[in-house]
């Protein structure tokens, strides 16, 4: 039976274990935590959001980025301070700009896609994750944001995503617990919102159960590969441990950088710091005052997803700063500042502060597919739509590795249970 090494225990390597575990393959998942969906799949902004799938490579972006460079609580902020990489994957940043309709067509199909695949999962494997399938609602304030959201509809709906125009009264029916002013807003009622950190801690076990094996807590500090199969170096109580295996899929998010470099590949991820914050719903009044439907607030660059009966997630931003993790306070204050202006009755006494970096390429498509090593291949850089694509990607990416190495195919099948709900 052939062997796979799966490094990086995140949302997108856990699918992709348990993507090759269903078809018969030997998978060893590597992981530097102590457990699965420690970093960027901890605390995330919650939504499988297809209607999210508009790149960033636009004019409107790049000119917003511009105006808020001087603003330490802008949503998008990039630190001057010049590095070789941020320098190289702003310059692949700007040139994708001619792609942006091409690439949000694609991202949106891979969402719609992704959709069926996890949801069956989480079916099979009967995990519980907080899912509210109650739709995303954008809201915007303003009739030129509006009014590109417009455009970016016409172009979700090329990739098979339905996002409809409401207005202000519609939208508080949609969320009666929405306050304030509103031009208008779409409402997309595929779309979803649920605990990614219960999700991909679920399907881990799911994996394991499936025969994965895990190394948690060890550390990948060598990687290489030949025509016969990759090697594998691992940090283990302070000693190299060496294991070698017919191939290896690296979805490490922002590690997956160094590690391609070890092997002659090259995938341009950036860490781009996005912050978010738990609202413990600790009162009745505010567990009734919290939205139940997810949301974007396009304008502030901040979506909002209820978890469970006593959870409210806010999260965004994205910060341009390297490999930094520092939770700033004043990064934080506009996510709490949202919550009180928007849902004023619920309490924000009681948060928990998260920052995390997702793995970006420059034009926002992630890296799937192999390197140039025969055994080794890759599904990384998924941005701010890990969630959203994994199981779409991770499909794709067991597919490819089957027919690379070769080995047996198999489809586990099982009783299908009802879905948890929220």
């Amino acid at each position: 039976m052939k062997t796979i090494a799966v490094i990086g225990a995140g949302i997108t390597g856990v699918t992709t274990a348990y993507a090759l575990a269903r078809r018969g393959l030997r998978v060893t998942l590597i992981e530097r935590h102590r457990y699965p969906a420690m970093e960027t799949s901890y605390a995330n902004g919650g939504q499988l959001s297809a209607s999210n799938a508009e790149v960033w490579n636009h004019r409107s972006t790049v000119g917003k980025g511009l105006r808020w460079m001087l603003r330490s609580d802008a949503p998008l902020l990039l630190n001057p301070r010049p590095s070789w990489h941020k320098l190289s994957w702003l310059a692949e940043f700007l040139s994708a700009m001619p792609d942006y309709r091409e690439n949000t067509i694609a991202i949106a199909r891979l969402a719609v896609a992704a959709r069926q695949h996890l949801f069956q999962w989480a079916e099979d494997e009967n995990i519980a994750f907080d899912l509210e399938r109650r739709g995303i609602l954008h809201i915007y304030r303003d009739r030129a944001d509006f009014e590109h959201g417009e455009n970016v509809s016409l172009l979700l709906a090329q990739g098979g995503v339905q996002r409809r125009t409401v207005t202000p009264e519609e939208m508080r029916a949609i969320e009666p617990a929405l306050a304030g002013d509103y031009y208008a807003g779409h409402y997309t009622e595929s779309d979803s919102s649920g605990d990614i950190h219960k999700f991909t801690a679920g399907l881990a076990l799911a994996a394991q159960r499936l025969g994965v094996h895990t190394r948690y807590a060890q550390q990948v500090v060598g990687l290489s590969a030949d025509g016969r199969g990759a090697c594998v170096t691992l940090l283990q109580d302070g000693a190299p441990d060496i294991a070698v295996y017919d191939g290896v899929v690296v979805c490490a998010g922002t590690a997956s950088r160094a590690l391609a470099a070890m092997v002659g590949d090259r995938v341009n991820v950036y860490p781009v710091k996005g912050y978010s914050i738990t609202v413990h719903l600790d009162d009745d009044e505010s567990r009734a005052c919290a939205p139940l439907v997810s949301l974007e607030d396009d304008a502030a660059k901040l979506v909002a997803s209820r978890l469970g009966c006593d959870r409210f997630r806010v999260a965004g931003t994205a910060e341009f700063n390297g490999f930094n993790r520092d939770i700033r306070a004043d990064r934080i204050a506009p996510l709490v500042d949202w919550v009180q202006r928007c849902f004023p009755g619920v309490s924000t006494r009681n948060i928990t502060p998260w920052a995390g970096l997702r793995p970006m390429m420059p034009n926002l498509v992630p890296r799937v597919g192999r390197g140039k090593a025969p055994c080794v291949f890759y599904n990384t850089g998924h941005g701010h739509l890990g969630w959203t694509l994994s199981a779409a990607t991770a499909e794709t990416i067991a597919e490819t590795v089957l027919a690379s190495v070769g080995g047996p195919r198999s489809v586990v099948h099982r009783t299908t249970r009802p879905l948890k709900m929220a």
